[in-house]
């Protein structure tokens, strides 16, 4: 048992020598004995006992319910009430200063000590909960993120500085309000289940002056002892700031993305104006690609490395003479060995660039084969990257349809026999399979 100092607040000195000898007798400490309200008031300021025995009928102005009321509120230390008075309106007004006891006049020893032990025992777990109360608020309001907490009924039981800062409602005024009411929260989100992890969401927040704020929000739920919802606790940050950053970024990204193609179409331009009779070729081939790739369902990422890859496949060129590049009549082999290099020289140019995608691989391979049968590096199946197995197909195609110096076109029907006729061999067939379709179903056209 533990050595308790108690005051005791009584005004009939023969009934307050009873309680000090009981008191003492059960092997607590008496403090002092005073016989008002305002004595006790003074005396718990000057030195706080660990518990008022506390009398309703004093004399003074001040009575024992009213004494309670403000050693409580002030000091935090537990009253319990010793009265004869148990009537409806006594009892009504003690109730409302919550004491930790109220024994009723004459009382034995065995229950002024159980009930001392019960209220040291309350006063103590009230006072640790309340730290962890004013632990966690400050915690609360000194994050970097809004703190909104609401009951089952999406009604506002807190706010933390910086939720009322953004939102432009004090916790005051917002206490009790629907919390919808204080920024909209999507409806999936209102009432989270015990089960879920906390949903992180993207979210505009109206605040009170009619501001639209971007927020990213978070929420979880409070849970009681038997595991029911009691209410959900709502996370939100500003983002603003890092909207402003990702559209200066998307920005400076679409403004490269156009600097680099236009660099791209300058680069093919350089080509078809040396070489005058593939006008348009590589154009050509990067439409035939991409609406492949498409039909392939890779994603809109990859197809712009294909467009790209297209309109220079043939980069290399630019190191082939012109004589060679718009004679008329078959070529010799030496002429014919010169052309082979370009896609070694396309490589050369371009392996230095740092380009979102592979360009300068995809250019160095779309002259090989599937059986390696191609060049420069007789590259074999799933080694030669599936780009340039794209454009492959679609240079073959493109090249076959078109008037060269050395020959007449053939035209796009005896282009697409072709690379059907060479599926599994030089071609990979699955493009193949597509090319064909978009041309004979889908109605796809090179102009």
């Amino acid at each position: 048992m533990r050595n308790l100092q108690i005051l005791i607040v009584e005004d009939e000195s023969l009934v307050a020598k009873d309680i000090v000898n009981m008191v003492r007798g059960l092997g607590y400490t008496v403090m002092d004995i005073v016989s008002t309200g305002e004595e006790a008031i003074a005396k718990v300021e000057k030195s706080p006992p660990d518990i008022v025995l506390m009398d309703i009928v004093l004399k003074g102005e001040v009575d024992g319910i009213e004494a309670a009321k403000r050693i409580w509120e002030s000091f935090s230390i537990p009253v319990v009430y010793l009265t004869a008075y148990a009537d409806e309106a006594t009892l009504q007004r003690a109730k409302v200063t919550e004491p930790f006891g109220y024994i009723l006049k004459p009382f034995d020893e065995r229950e002024l000590q159980t009930t001392i032990e019960m209220a040291y025992y309350k006063a103590q777990m009230d006072k640790k909960l309340r730290e962890r109360e004013e632990w966690l608020s400050t915690v609360l309001r000194s994050i970097g993120d809004g703190v909104i907490a609401a009951d089952k009924d999406g009604r506002v039981t807190f706010m933390n500085a910086l939720a009322e800062r953004l939102t432009g409602w004090s916790q005051s005024e917002a206490i009790e309000k629907p919390i919808n009411g204080i920024f909209q929260i999507p409806a999936e989100v209102h009432h989270p289940s015990l089960e879920q992890a906390p949903l992180v969401t993207e979210n505009f927040m109206t605040t009170r002056d009619g501001d639209r704020i971007p927020i990213e929000q978070s929420v979880s739920p409070i849970r009681g002892g038997k595991k029911e919802t009691l209410g959900s606790v709502f996370i939100f940050r500003d983002i603003r700031g890092r909207k402003k950053s990702e559209n200066e970024i998307r920005e400076s990204w679409i403004r490269l993305q156009k600097a680099l193609a236009g660099t791209v179409q300058a680069m093919g331009l350089t080509i078809e104006m040396r070489d005058p009779y593939t006008a348009g070729h590589q154009r050509r081939v990067s439409k035939l690609s991409c609406a492949i790739a498409a039909e392939m369902g890779l994603e809109s990422s990859r197809i712009d490395g294909v467009r790209m890859a297209g309109d220079i496949h043939d980069i290399g060129k630019i190191y082939v003479p012109a004589e060679i590049l718009s004679k008329p009549g078959q070529l010799s082999q030496i002429e014919f060995s010169i052309i082979r290099t370009h896609s070694q020289v396309g490589f050369d140019i371009l392996k230095n660039i740092e380009f979102p995608w592979p360009i300068a691989q995809i250019i160095y391979q779309h002259h090989e084969r599937l059986d390696g049968s191609g060049y420069p590096n007789n590259l074999l199946g799933e080694a030669i990257l599936l780009e340039a197995r794209i454009i492959a197909v679609a240079d073959v195609v493109e090249a076959m349809s078109s008037h060269r110096p050395y020959r007449p076109a053939h035209g796009i029907d005896k282009a697409l026999d072709e690379v059907d006729r060479n599926r599994k061999r030089l071609y990979d067939p699955d493009i193949v399979d597509i090319c064909l379709r978009l041309f004979r179903e889908k109605k796809f056209s090179l102009d």
